[in-house]
């Protein structure tokens, strides 16, 4: 069983202002997939706060799942790809290319998306839209590939036949 961790990032999520519908969809989303949640956050939209709630994650409670939602849009206040990309080690492109991608059947908005993936340490973090729908939306087109990605960063040997 893998474990995973939410972290939302909402001004008014945070301010208890709006009601956080992302962090229940992906806690029930998650356990449906067998993942054990041992960490769920919601913070306001300050790159200094999601940088140092991202490293305690991946280097104190050490999840091998990281998503986060909120903050990838174009709005000033959205921060959380620099926030990502400043505590990552290694990037992930293609997993944010694919959530775009597939989002894009559903809505053309889906191309203002800022959305990166990345590696710290033994967690894969991937950032989500803020929205339920759109965060729906991703998951649907990486939730299946997920244990592969994670089992690859965390060397498990699997029959993984080539054609």
């Amino acid at each position: 069983m893998y474990q995973a961790a939410i972290l939302i990032a909402s001004d008014q999520g945070y301010a208890g202002t709006r009601e956080d519908a992302c962090t229940p969809y992906l806690k029930e989303l998650l356990k449906e997939q067998g993942y054990e949640v041992v960490d769920c956050r919601i913070l306001p939209d300050e790159q200094q706060q999601l940088e140092k709630a991202m490293k305690d994650i991946c280097d104190n409670i050490k999840p091998q799942l990281l998503l986060t939602s909120g903050g990838t849009g174009l709005s000033p206040r959205d921060c959380m790809p620099e926030a990502t990309v400043a505590i990552a080690q290694r990037m992930v492109p293609g997993i944010a290319e694919a959530m775009r991608a597939y989002s894009m059947q559903f809505t053309k908005r889906a191309m203002f998306s800022r959305a990166v993936a990345a590696t710290r340490k033994q967690t894969l973090i991937i950032n989500l839209p803020g929205s339920p729908k759109a965060v729906k939306e991703c998951m649907e087109a990486i939730i299946e590939e997920l244990p592969h990605a994670l089992g690859i960063m965390m060397n498990i040997e699997r029959n993984c036949a080539r054609k």
